[in-house]
């Protein structure tokens, strides 16, 4: 998944769970006048809300529509909120924080919801929820490239794009690729449309809902789909059990009562339980 640097954080309104939503009886005052309170056995930074920070734009998991974020991941977290009687909040923040977990350790998030790869390097610094979404690469291309395969770009000599910092990034590279880094999805979508570059490597999620547009699927096509072994998962400030226990309760209830199913073909596309809803890790 990806990254962004110097990125001004702006936060944004908060996305109310149910309209009117009060808190749930019987949450305790914390730490005194830090604003922090606990529900449920949860900590959550500022009282009633549930903190979460994300990157944008990422379709169909977060992006702003018509002024509210909304998109896969702020369904499942609005779940989770729900589950605590709280509303939740999104903040936008640069995704390198997310890797590191600095707005968790600095107490301005409760939890990252961005469409984040699960790896061992990123478990040094946070603590993962459940895996929620298993993600392949797609390589799309320009129709009138003449590309019809990963291979294919470099033995044709044309130019790759991908987002800066990112699983694909990482693995394109790994094979061999000098791509050229964009600073977010909606960036390396908008270089191939322009011209700067004949061919990417992005997440297929993303690409799904790209090619929904006619214009795009008539201009551009995918040759490739990467199975790179990607699930993507929430997170959490290290040791932080409570909440994601909380988070994993959600995931696991909406799998069993349909909700997840429902959400998915909202937001992504036809569902395959083998594919849109992995096990545990």
């Amino acid at each position: 998944m990806k990254t962004l640097l110097g990125r001004r954080t702006r936060a944004l309104a908060a996305i109310t769970v149910t309209a009117g939503l009060a808190l749930v009886a019987g949450c305790s005052s914390d730490n005194g006048g830090s604003g922090k309170t606990t529900v449920k056995g949860v900590h959550l930074v500022k009282a009633g809300q549930l903190t979460t920070c994300t990157h944008l734009p990422y379709p169909p998991f977060q992006s702003e529509i018509n002024g509210k974020v909304q998109g896969f991941d702020v369904s499942l977290i609005d779940l989770v909120a729900k589950d605590l009687g709280v509303k939740q909040q999104i903040l936008d923040t640069p995704f390198e924080n997310f890797k590191t977990g600095a707005f968790l350790n600095s107490g301005q998030c409760d939890l990252a919801a961005a469409g984040m790869t699960i790896t061992a390097e990123r478990k040094k610094n946070v603590d993962f929820s459940d895996p929620y979404f298993e993600a392949t690469q797609a390589v799309l291309v320009d129709k009138k490239s003449g590309i019809t395969s990963l291979a294919d770009v470099k033995a044709k000599g044309k130019k790759l794009g991908a987002q800066a910092q990112t699983t694909g990034e990482d693995y394109v590279k790994g094979k061999g690729f000098d791509p050229i880094s964009f600073e977010s999805s909606d960036a390396v979508l908008n270089g191939l449309r322009t011209g700067q570059v004949q061919a990417v490597v992005i997440d297929y999620p993303v690409v799904q809902g790209w090619l929904k547009d006619k214009a795009n699927a008539d201009a551009f096509k995918v040759v490739d789909n990467l199975k790179t072994g990607e699930q993507y998962g929430f997170t959490v400030k290290k040791g932080n059990t409570a909440l994601r226990e909380a988070v994993n309760k959600a995931i696991k209830a909406a799998k069993a009562d349909g909700t997840y199913k429902k959400l998915y073909e909202q937001w992504i596309g036809p569902y395959s339980a083998s594919v849109a809803s992995p096990a545990a890790s």
